[in-house]
């Protein structure tokens, strides 16, 4: 994403006192240039060190774009004759991030720049991508450097014939071809859910591609009033079907009989 970027601004943008029409700036730096632009136009704050692009705001550099009602751009002296390095930028209001693969939804946003992380929260977080689509509660997060993105809070991945919860979902994303999600790890009351039954463990992964969730650890699958224990468990959200896996471990049912 937009790593260790430097803007380098003419002098009429430099003396805007306040925003424009249809305003634009390209930055330039080592990894390729950052353009920005808003439809009502980049102001200039000397004292806060900050550009403030408003109405429709955009920044995109490398294929990543960053949109949203307004995105403020902070920056420091670069060193010798490199302007002004951006190390955080600000969105705020129907935020989106989005490359040809993945797009990303909330309210409000952070890009750390020098970590090249994105912190997404609001009230309908969402990463979607061509196998998978994530949604959760409490924060949304994309590492661009370690090819992560991850949902923490309620997080939930929807497959054909139900659906993955946990307290955290780790998606990882293939660093080439279509980018898009190669695995998705959960921890914490991870939770799966098909239309016949419900499966309950510590922690699982699954396979947005196979749509196949694996669970380990305390492992129970319930239907109705039956009820399966054992160590871990395939479920496969494409056709609700499951089952148990040892593992190491012993495989108990508890059936409750027709009265």
């Amino acid at each position: 994403m937009m790593r260790h970027a430097f803007i380098a601004l003419t002098l009429s943008f430099l003396c805007l006192a306040g925003p424009a029409t249809a305003q634009s700036v390209v930055a330039g730096g080592g990894d390729g240039p950052v353009e920005i632009n808003a439809d009502d136009g980049i102001e200039w704050q000397r004292d806060t060190k900050a550009y403030i692009a408003r109405g429709n705001a955009r920044a995109a550099r490398s294929g990543v774009e960053v949109l949203a009602d307004t995105l403020t751009a902070f920056y420091r002296d670069g060193k010798e004759d490199d302007g002004q390095e951006i190390f955080r930028i600000d969105a705020d209001g129907n935020v989106r991030v989005q490359s040809k693969s993945e797009k990303a939804f909330g309210d409000k946003g952070v890009y750390h720049v020098d970590q090249a992380v994105f912190v997404l929260v609001g009230k309908k977080l969402r990463l979607e991508t061509e196998s998978a689509t994530i949604t959760a509660r409490d924060t949304l997060e994309y590492w661009d450097q370690r090819q992560l993105a991850v949902a923490r809070g309620e997080a939930i991945v929807v497959g054909s014939d139900g659906r993955l919860r946990a307290d955290i979902l780790t998606a990882h994303i293939a660093k080439s071809g279509k980018r898009d999600i190669d695995q998705i790890d959960a921890f914490g009351n991870v939770l799966v859910s098909t239309g016949s039954e419900i499966a309950r463990g510590d922690e699982g992964v699954y396979n947005p591609r196979t749509e196949i969730a694996t669970l380990c650890g305390n492992v129970k699958i319930t239907r109705g009033k039956n009820q399966l224990n054992g160590a871990c468990a395939e479920v496969n959200l494409k056709t609700g079907r499951s089952r148990l896996v040892g593992r190491g471990g012993r495989v108990k049912g508890i059936f409750e009989p027709k009265k």
